[in-house]
């Protein structure tokens, strides 16, 4: 007995070190955005090159990602992790004492890099330290609660950070924790051996992959600077293609891939990416958006700006944690999904009626609340999902799957979104409306388009998801299960 407490101390304690390091990582994606003016200002970043503070990291990481996932797989994910926390933390390091443009760039690119060899492999580490299904569920609604409310708290903290210090913090505050996250993962998170070691590595379907992606991803952010149907987009759009169809290609004919694609006969696999897709894309709306409203119209400053985030990111760590595996062991991943789209369905809708004179209490908190009740439900359902089906070898091919599509949902929503929005205020501004009207009409058609594409993603969801008695009774006694350890817990 005492030496299963043991066990089980050891891998919760491993869970916990795993989501801290995830959580400085997504913490990064969203923690620049707040001090950027301070950039702009200290370093003489012009307006369009301050974009690439982010895109640097969103082109590394987006496009690294199915690749790290992979590689942990084949050499160890543990080792995987722990070399991306070090390249994470170094150039978290370099970052801060960026003096030029050019050196901010380049480090934040490294970040992304690090960051990838970070996240792909997380998943996969917890669904093989969690095999059965009650415990998993817990451990992914913890895992989920970080991944859904990691957006808001870095919003939060940049704000703080930034307001009580300086712009160098937002980097700064990295080191201790990657340094410290790294030393606890080599002391509690096992090292299985991986799968590959002995095995010869697709060297050149890898650099078609990582090409391909960090050429479509890379696009994907231009869009708003060339415009969808220009030569440039559809040129590197077509070439982005080219390399991924390569890649595809050469995965079906050799001995080894580094990508099987067999893995994507999965139904549940190939819908939670889909799903995944359209969720994140519409669900960038509210970040982004939402935080332009707050700070442009109703005129926040960037630390109320993240304090604004904070109820969703509550009320999506109180979901995740304690409702989200009990609802879907309860009713089902099926009626938890579309439960989960249709909340954060409503909250966009909120959000498209937002007055410009709006108060946060009445016109903003409650589609907060929706949307960390929506988010809380749906992130642990998909990780679920898309893990169910995983091998022990494949499973961190699976996580880095399921983060690309997180990424590129993302991008491309934020690309598609940004431009309804910019056209729809400009032709407002141009009607001779005032500039708070104008701003706030680009972002009511901004957020009914996201609303769409969330709607979009219920269909998916009912056709993959096919509910079964079978599938009733196993969700009532695993409720039952479940709800058993909460209560001794308490």
């Amino acid at each position: 007995m005492t030496d299963q407490a043991g066990t089980d101390r050891s891998r919760w304690t491993a869970l916990y070190v795993l989501c801290v390091g995830e959580l400085m990582i997504l913490l990064d994606a969203t923690i620049v955005n707040v001090a950027l003016p301070s950039i702009r200002q200290d370093l003489d970043f012009s307006q369009s090159d301050l974009a690439w503070i982010v895109n640097a990291y969103l082109i590394a990481f987006g496009g690294l990602l199915l690749l790290a996932g992979r590689l942990g797989d084949l050499i160890g994910k543990r080792r995987i992790f722990l070399t991306g926390l070090t390249v994470f933390t170094v150039a978290s390091l370099l970052c801060a004492v960026a003096q030029n443009q050019l050196m901010l760039i380049v480090s934040r690119f490294a970040q992304g890099v690090g960051g990838a060899l970070t996240s792909a492999v997380i998943l996969g580490m917890i669904v093989t330290l969690f095999p059965e299904p009650r415990e998993q569920a817990k451990a992914i609604g913890v895992y989920g609660f970080i991944t859904a409310s990691g957006g808001s708290i870095g919003l939060l903290a940049g704000g703080s950070l930034t307001s009580a210090m300086n712009w160098h913090w937002v980097f700064l505050i990295n080191l201790p924790v990657g340094v410290a996250t790294a030393a606890l993962a080599v002391r509690h998170v096992a090292d299985p051996e991986g799968i590959g070691r002995g095995q010869r590595a697709d060297v050149l379907g890898a650099a078609l992959l990582t090409a391909g992606l960090m050429l479509g991803v890379y696009t994907i952010l231009e869009v708003g600077t060339w415009g969808w149907l220009s030569a440039r987009t559809l040129g590197l759009g077509a070439a982005a293609i080219a390399l991924v169809t390569g890649f595809l290609v050469r995965q079906r004919l050799i001995a080894n891939p580094l990508m099987p694609l067999r893995l994507f006969r999965s139904r549940h696999v190939s819908g939670a990416n889909i799903i995944e897709l359209l969720l994140v894309a519409g669900m960038f709306g509210v970040f982004f958006f939402g935080a332009l409203y707050l700070q442009q119209v109703l005129e926040f400053d960037p630390f109320q700006v993240g304090l604004g985030f904070l109820p969703a990111a509550l009320t999506m760590g109180v979901t995740a944690l304690r409702l989200s595996g009990p609802f879907s062991l309860r009713f089902g991943l099926r009626t938890t999904l579309v439960t989960s789209l249709g909340l954060i369905t409503l909250c966009l809708l909120l959000y498209a009626r937002t007055p410009a004179d709006g108060s946060y209490a009445v016109d903003v908190l409650p589609a907060m609340i929706l949307f960390g009740l929506g988010g809380g439900l749906g992130f642990p359902s998909l990780m679920a999902m898309a893990m169910s089906d995983a091998t022990e070898s494949d499973a961190g091919l699976t996580s880095g799957l399921l983060a690309t599509s997180y990424q590129v949902g993302g991008a491309v929503g934020l690309a598609v979104l940004t431009s309804i929005a910019t056209g729809r205020t400009s032709g407002r501004t141009a009607a001779g409306e005032s500039a708070d009207a104008a701003l706030n009409s680009g972002y009511h058609l901004a957020h009914l388009v996201a609303a769409a594409l969330v709607v979009l993603a219920i269909p998916v969801t009912l056709a993959v998801l096919r509910k079964t008695p079978q599938q009733d009774d196993a969700a009532a006694e695993g409720a039952a299960e479940t709800n058993r350890t909460y209560a001794e817990a308490d």
